[in-house]
């Protein structure tokens, strides 16, 4: 059976870090407030010479190194955003040029927020098992603080800029238990866009836009709907909860991952948290996470891992890789 397995990680994170206490200084809030409602103490804002497709190039390139690889036998680019360079072309093709990616390949963007690289990780997996590629380069990438309302205490407090990539490849797998992604399952409801949303875009505004969020109703929405979709993928691939060594989550919020992991008995132990320093980077966060866990050892080959992450639309997925 063909499997695409992960062979590489990496991420990146901009210059300039800011804490609740240097935020504090130019939106009314503060620390305590902040941390206690959200877990996130810190968080990274790109300045004008780093852009989505900047941050996107320079972890895919450690996750090319990571992987041991030729950045040109890379033929497939997938690159999940709601912050593109430009309206078109997509991000993906800037990324491809710096990179020296096989040109002739293929590379798009993916826009599905915050669950954008649970959609880009399902897409990717599909055409490497189809044979319509061999490698994939799979990144998350965003520059949320361009769309952020900095007079809105209660969003812009909640987000950062990053980067996070994998390295796919396409293997034949044998035995009972086969690396690779092991099954990954998508969702989306469009009857809840005004909970979380960007009020602008090319065809209606002419504007970019900034976010809108009723984040309490988001809250709950996000708790039931992982829980699910985690069991689902859990079900699919005939395993059980206990059988998964780690869980890395979309880091929107400390309480979201707090009561997911509740809601499906896994110990705290077991969930990759790194909201704290570095907020919620919307598509960004969950291979971030993945990078930081990886690089620090937590995470090692033969380990199962869940991903999963919800975002605005309202769209939300989870998928199953060993390691």
């Amino acid at each position: 059976m063909i499997r695409s397995v992960l062979i590489g990680t990496g991420s990146a994170l901009p210059r300039n870090a800011v804490s609740n206490a240097e935020l504090a200084e130019r939106v009314d809030t503060s620390d305590e407030w902040i941390v206690e409602r959200t877990g996130i103490s810190n968080r990274h804002i790109a300045e004008a010479d780093e852009t989505t497709s900047s941050l996107a190039t320079e972890a895919g390139r450690k996750a090319i190194e990571a992987a041991g690889i030729d950045a040109e036998s890379i033929d497939l680019i997938v690159l999940a955003t709601a912050t593109p360079d430009q309206t078109f072309p997509a991000s993906a093709t800037i990324v491809q040029s710096r990179l020296g990616c096989r040109a002739g390949g293929i590379a798009f963007d993916v826009a599905a927020v915050c669950s954008g690289f649970l959609y880009a990780v399902g897409v990717a997996d599909s055409m490497l098992r189809t044979g319509m590629a061999r490698r994939a380069l799979v990144i998350g990438a965003e520059t949320f603080s361009r769309i952020l309302d900095w007079e809105d205490r209660t969003t812009c407090v909640l987000f950062g800029d990053g980067a996070g990539a994998v390295v796919l490849e396409a293997q034949e797998q044998v035995g009972e238990t086969p690396r690779g992604i092991l099954a990954t399952r998508l969702h989306a409801d469009g009857a809840h866009n005004q909970l979380l949303f960007v009020d602008g875009g090319p065809s209606t505004t002419g504007t970019v836009g900034k976010l809108r969020m009723k984040g309490r109703e988001v809250f709950r929405h996000a708790v039931v709907n992982l829980a699910e979709v985690l069991r689902e993928v859990i079900e699919e691939a005939g395993l059980s909860t206990s059988d998964i060594d780690w869980l890395v989550p979309h880091q929107a919020n400390a309480r979201i991952l707090d009561a997911t992991a509740k809601k499906l008995s896994l110990p705290p132990e077991k969930v990759v948290m790194t909201v704290g320093q570095h907020a919620n980077t919307s598509a960004a966060s969950v291979p971030l996470a993945l990078d930081v866990a990886v690089r620090d050892g937590r995470i090692k080959q033969g380990d199962l891992v869940m991903l999963e992450a919800m975002g605005g639309g309202f769209t939300w997925g989870a998928s199953l890789i060993r390691i």
